[in-house]
Formats: C-alpha cells, structure tokens, sequence
C-alpha cells in the first residue's frame, strides 16, 4: 500500500510540476490499481470507471471479442469480429448492424470490397432527399441492431454485470466472463424448452 501511495504522489506531482489534466496509467483506487477513468459523457456521468469490452451479438448469443481496464476505440475491432464470424460460419455476413462509432472511411472502404452493407447512412453531410426504402431499410437496421443493446441490458440488470464485486483483475474478467456464459445459456434453455412445448 505504501508503494501505491508513493506512485499516487509521483503522479500527482508530475500533472502539478507540468499542468496537466492526464497521465498514462493513472491511479485512481489504492486497492484496485488496475481500474482507469473513461471518459464517455453518457448516463449524466463523464467518466465511469470499470472494465471496457466489445462484443458481437449472432442469432441472440452474445460472444466477448475484447476486454480491457484501459480505454480503447473498439472501431478497430469490427475487422477481427467479422473475421471470427467468417472462421465460425464458414462465410462472410451479408451486413453488420453497427453503433456510429463503427461506421468510419476505413471499416466502410473495407467492408465495400467484399460487399457487406454496413448499417446506417453514409457519412458526409446528409442528403436532402431520402427515399422510402432507404428510411425502411434505416429503421430496419436500427431493431436489428437494438438485440446488441438489448443484451447490454440484459447482462447489467439481470445477470449482475453492473454489479461485479470481484477485486482483482483476473476475477472479474472470470465474472464477465461466466456471465455472459450463462446469459447464452439462459438463451439456448429457453429455446430448448419452446421446441419441447411445441412438440409435445
């Protein structure tokens, strides 16, 4: 505790000594010295504190692509996630429903040579006139992709992910990591049981 003391006092010297509002690896819990300070500006709150991770939702199951107590731009993920997708199913996806923070020039550009639709508009400034089907096929996109954020909700409210109590590092990874393990679980039990129903 006293070497986590004196690196706390290092750093706060350092942002004084160079008026600076941020330092790399910035201790901000003397017993948990792996959380970092995110800055997301949602919620009313501007910075959270926890773990960061991106994940792919398919045919209802969530799949974890990446957790990390730093904070990170998981734009860069979407190619490994497709690619993971491709090595599962044996194919590409026909189009990926994504967040805004996805929908850049590079992932666009890349996607647009194998021909997978990325969800939303276009990027530059938007058109005046927008036909029928492409704000059908918006809102289309927009319910396909709310079961991602839907799952979100899910693992906060009803499988304690808003609630991990574990200390270290490496449990509540493990935490994470068997919650989403038994959300998909949860998901197969219930589609097992309405295959039961239905049959008998």
């Amino acid at each position: 505790m006293l070497l986590v003391v004196a690196e706390v006092y290092r750093q706060k010297l350092w942002l004084y000594e160079n008026t600076k509002q941020s330092i790399e690896d910035r201790i901000v819990s003397l017993i948990q010295l792996h959380i970092r300070p995110n800055v997301r500006q949602k919620g009313g709150t501007a910075v959270e504190f926890g773990v960061k991770f991106s994940a792919l939702c398919f045919d209802s199951y969530l799949f974890l692509d990446r957790i990390s107590w730093d904070n990170f731009n998981e734009s860069g993920d979407l190619k490994s996630q497709v690619k993971a997708f491709k090595t599962y199913m044996g194919y590409y996806p026909e189009s990926v429903y994504v967040d805004e923070i996805y929908r850049n020039r590079d992932n666009r550009a890349l996607y647009k040579e194998r021909s997978i639709r990325i969800s939303g508009l276009p990027l530059g400034r938007p058109p005046k006139n927008v036909s029928k089907e492409k704000k059908k096929q918006a809102l289309k996109d927009e319910r396909v992709r709310n079961c991602i954020e839907g799952k979100f909700g899910q693992a906060k409210l009803r499988f304690s992910l808003g609630r991990v109590m574990a200390k270290l590092s490496h449990t509540s990874l493990s935490v994470i990591a068997i919650s989403s393990l038994v959300m998909n679980l949860s998901t197969l039990f219930l589609r097992l049981f309405c295959v039961f129903v239905w049959f008998f």
